[in-house]
């Protein structure tokens, strides 16, 4: 195990204080802003996936582990306790793979920083002020360790699940309005429950992927509460000797955790996903639709197709054909294949209900060649970087690069594009729903209604 010196000042401590400290700031009108988009964000992926068979899964499991009625509000169902309530709402916002994303700490940050948040916001009374605080922290400590954890790392954990925890316990113990000792407690507990392999991908077993967020925040709620009892954790939990860094294969920039303290919220660095799919397979995508909107082509006029890629981003989605739906979103050459034949359209039906034994699709994938390449592993994580070319039946060879994704960002969406994402990943919304959900999330960004409850209605959750 990498042994990490402590120094006197814990860059754990120093992580805790800036988070007291960032809390007691304006809110700065970018900062209200990108929270509205990742809530709108956030809500579009539970909506996407709520009346999923999985997610039913998810709400069932939620009231057998955690049983009784609450004012928590769940995607698809009855209220419940804010303990179940987040342990669902979570699995249920990665159902679908568009939850938002982070390149350099290979994490999605929206699923733990917003979910705890949202399930105890009606039985804490949070404001909206209270609200936005703990969410902005959620998303500091997860993306701030993700990154430190760095590729290693990410090869063999889900650090959503791991990462994330201790983001979770953050959004929950500032939502408690916990003191430093005691909030620095809670990370140090989360820490310890810190856990998700990417074994299940080894294993087929891609159904328990939306079990990663939903423990994390199940497990950074808990921690939260423990030590408001007066528990208390890990003081060196992540750079320790036997710490997250140390236990957890980390070999990223350990400066991640406590330097840099006044760049703006880690809020602003995450993505927004245009696919639904895995993250790591988007710019190739990207890559693939610059070529058929420029050139008009489509899978007839494909003969060959060769992809180099990241080799990382094969270790997560190297599925070469899916034998089941809750694969697809981790195959590249289905993706693709749909891309093509569909015209450089990719929707949701497209991974919850695959036509995996599709003739044509399945001869597209055969003449697809997907190459790992070494050297655009160097860029990774701060850049994704892919080539796509394809040859064409009339002899022509066309290609394309991408090394950022739409969404980065570097190419961000607008609130307007924001809202078509929603209509379109969630196409059960009526207007009346959309209009109530981006106005809703639209409040955030009005300094005015800091002090109004931020206890979002069932409604907006599209309650049963």
């Amino acid at each position: 195990m990498i042994a990490v010196p402590i120094s006197d000042v814990l860059p754990e401590s120093v992580l805790v204080a800036h988070l007291l400290r960032q809390a007691s700031q304006p809110l700065a009108a970018a900062t209200r802003a990108r929270l509205a988009q990742a809530l709108l964000d956030w809500f579009t992926a539970g909506w996407s996936a709520q009346d999923m068979p999985a997610a039913a899964t998810l709400r069932g499991l939620a009231q057998t582990l955690m049983p009784g009625a609450g004012e928590a509000a769940l995607f698809g169902g009855q209220g419940a306790t804010p303990l179940a309530a987040g342990f669902a709402n979570a699995g249920i916002a990665h159902l679908r793979e568009i939850d938002d994303a982070h390149r350099a700490a290979m994490l999605h940050p929206g699923v733990v920083a917003i979910t705890p948040v949202l399930a105890l916001a009606s039985s804490l009374g949070l404001t909206h002020e209270r609200a936005a605080r703990a969410i902005v922290a959620g998303y500091e400590v997860a993306l701030r360790l993700g990154e430190a954890l760095g590729a290693r790392h990410a090869g063999l954990f889900h650090a959503t699940a791991t990462a994330g925890a201790v983001g979770a316990a953050a959004a929950a113990g500032m939502a408690l309005g916990l003191d430093a000792p005691r909030l620095h407690h809670a990370l140090g507990i989360a820490a310890t429950q810190a856990a998700g392999l990417w074994q299940l991908v080894d294993d087929d077993a891609h159904e328990s992927k939306s079990l990663h967020p939903a423990f994390a925040v199940r497990n950074g709620m808990t921690a939260a509460f423990a030590a408001r009892a007066g528990l208390p954790g890990a003081r060196a939990f992540f750079t320790g000797r036997r710490g997250m860094y140390a236990a957890l294969a980390g070999e990223g920039p350990l400066a991640a955790v406590a330097e840099g303290l006044d760049a703006p919220a880690r809020l602003h660095t995450a993505t927004i996903k245009a696919w639904p799919a895995c993250a790591m397979l988007f710019t190739p995508l990207d890559a693939t639709r610059a070529l058929i909107e420029e050139h008009r082509i489509g899978a007839a006029d494909v003969q060959a197709m060769e992809i180099e890629i990241f080799p990382h981003a094969l270790k997560i989605a190297g599925v070469q054909w899916p034998a089941k739906p809750a694969e697809a979103s981790f195959c590249l050459r289905y993706l693709l294949a749909v891309l093509l034949e569909k015209g450089g359209v990719l929707g949701i039906a497209d991974t919850e209900a695959p036509d995996l034994d599709s003739p044509s699709l399945r001869a597209l994938a055969a003449r697809m060649q997907v190459r790992p390449n070494e050297a655009f592993q160097q860029a990774f994580p701060q850049r994704r970087p892919s080539r796509v070319t394809l040859m064409l039946r009339d002899g022509r060879q066309i290609s394309a690069y991408r090394d950022l994704r739409r969404g980065d960002p570097e190419d961000p969406y607008s609130w307007a594009g924001l809202q078509q994402r929603m209509r379109s990943f969630a196409p059960a919304m009526d207007e009346a729903q959309a209009a109530a959900l981006a106005k809703w999330c639209e409040g955030f960004t009005d300094a005015a209604q800091d002090a109004l409850p931020c206890a979002p209605a069932g409604a907006l959750f599209g309650a049963a």
